[in-house]
């Protein structure tokens, strides 16, 4: 695909603001929350909610009631966010029943839970092994990948074992758990192939993507073509370690990177800004081999073991993925962009597990942005710092002339009326001052400048962490 040289100032990005951070998941819906002893009026209905607007109510949830909270997740089917409360502190249970959630009494604190995570990191950190944080259970699920046997699998059983049974508990995966690679659009570099994930603006309103980490560690300079000249290069990567992202700065400032993800076929979809994942909740991902493919959040906070090292801070899913779509976009349906391609097991065949870096915190430690809501509104923060719409109304790109940040009409930045997302009360950012800007063209969609083109590729779902050619 080509790169369109246009006057900067031109450029207009989808602006979004971060969805609010949801610590957990849940569980099964209610017919109705516990009451407040003191109260003899009826807890009120659930609120019906998007996953966005439940996951900022979870989180709100969870500030009020302190160590009592436990976790929530999202009934994608009834649209109703489940609280977890540790025992049977009617006090809580009345709080988050007040302010819209199905609430239920568990056994094991986040606190708990934490432990036990740092349990495992501590005695059982095997290659072939993850964990993640699945309030639908309120336990740690430990996952172990077929490369886990003999001493390593008794080891890593009697951990879990050690655990308890109301804690923690082990399944075996039929696949390897290994980096994947591709995602939106191909990407080349010394010899290694993989793929775009979101395109962004750095701090000084330059152009960039976001990739994994494991693909930034392999080549310094990344190409749209295979053997083309080098149209990016990496300014930051991490992994193994707290993640798995790089942002790569585009060669040319005047690249047009408009924030859309090229689904294929001619079809795009705009990003509106960047969300935390919440558990239950639906994604779709994008790869340049196995083309677009959904599924749900299962885990949050997972921790997988790779043969190169451990990645902590991930996002864990049933989505399928097979070599080539490593670095490629996990979004919403409604244009919410979750997570990069990390790695996992299985396939588009058979299924798997996938695990997923999140976008949020990609863009917070690389200070980048999608479109031109600030990296990691509330679990980042808007330009403005307001917990409502995204700096960039009317598609202005921020730092345009005559306009507070990217609002072309001198309208100051995060307007408080956008083409807001499902309303909620005290809503989730973007509801009700939702993400304003148009997107131009899909990321690397043809025709559509931006992310380098469209088709397959990447680094290395089968040998290690690249396939090289």
């Amino acid at each position: 695909m080509s790169h369109k040289r246009i006057p900067k100032r031109k450029i207009a990005f989808a602006g979004g603001g971060a969805a609010a951070v949801v610590a957990a998941a849940i569980l099964l819906p209610q017919a109705n929350a516990s009451q407040d002893g003191s109260d003899a009026s009826p807890a009120p209905a659930p609120k019906t909610l998007s996953a966005v607007s439940a996951g900022d109510l979870a989180s709100r949830i969870a500030a009020r009631l302190g160590p009592a909270f436990a976790g929530a997740y999202y009934d994608k089917d009834r649209q109703q966010v489940t609280v977890n409360v540790v025992g049977d502190d009617k006090d809580a249970r009345a709080e988050a029943a007040r302010a819209g959630a199905v609430v239920r009494s568990v056994k094991n604190s986040t606190a708990q839970l934490k432990s036990a995570a740092t349990t495992l990191r501590q005695q059982a950190t095997i290659p072939g092994t993850a964990w993640a944080v699945d309030p639908r259970t309120n336990q740690i699920q430990v996952t172990a990948d077929r490369t886990v046997t003999g001493d390593k699998w008794d080891r890593i059983e009697s951990t879990v074992r050690s655990l308890g049974a109301d804690t923690a508990r082990i399944k075996k995966s039929a696949g390897e758990f290994k980096t994947v690679a591709a995602g939106g659009d191909a990407i080349f570099g010394g010899g290694a192939r993989c793929s775009l994930g979101f395109n962004v603006i750095d701090g000084n309103g330059a152009p960039g993507f976001l990739t994994a980490g494991h693909c930034g560690v392999a080549a310094d300079e990344w190409s749209d073509a295979a053997g083309g000249a080098p149209v990016g290069t990496v300014q930051q990567a991490t992994f193994p370690g707290d993640g798995d992202f790089a942002f790569v700065s585009y060669d040319d400032a005047a690249t047009e990177a408009p924030s859309t993800v090229d689904t294929g076929d001619g079809q795009t979809v705009e990003i509106t800004g960047a969300a935390e994942a919440t558990v239950g909740q639906a994604v779709i991902r994008m790869g340049s081999t196995t083309g677009l493919n959904d599924g749900s959040v299962t885990g949050l906070d997972a921790t997988v073991n790779y043969a190169e090292g451990t990645v902590t801070g991930l996002i864990q899913t049933d989505v399928c993925a097979e070599p080539g779509d490593s670095g490629g976009p996990l979004f919403t349906a409604d244009g919410s962009a979750i997570g990069l391609t990390s790695g996992g097991s299985g396939d588009c065949t058979v299924g798997g597990e996938t695990f997923f870096q999140p976008v949020t915190t990609a863009l917070a430690a690389v200070g980048a942005q999608i479109g031109d809501g600030a990296a990691g509104n509330d679990g980042g923060g808007d330009a403005a710092g307001n917990d409502g719409g995204a700096a960039g109304n009317d598609g202005g790109a921020a730092g345009n002339d005559g306009g507070a940040a990217g609002n072309d009409d001198g309208g100051a930045a995060g307007n408080a009326e956008g083409g807001g997302e499902v309303g909620n009360d005290g809503g989730a950012v973007g509801d009700d001052g939702g993400a304003a800007g148009d997107g131009d063209g899909a990321a690397g969609n043809d025709g559509g400048g931006g992310a380098p083109g469209h088709g397959e590729g990447t680094v290395g779902y089968g040998e290690g962490i690249i396939e090289n050619g």
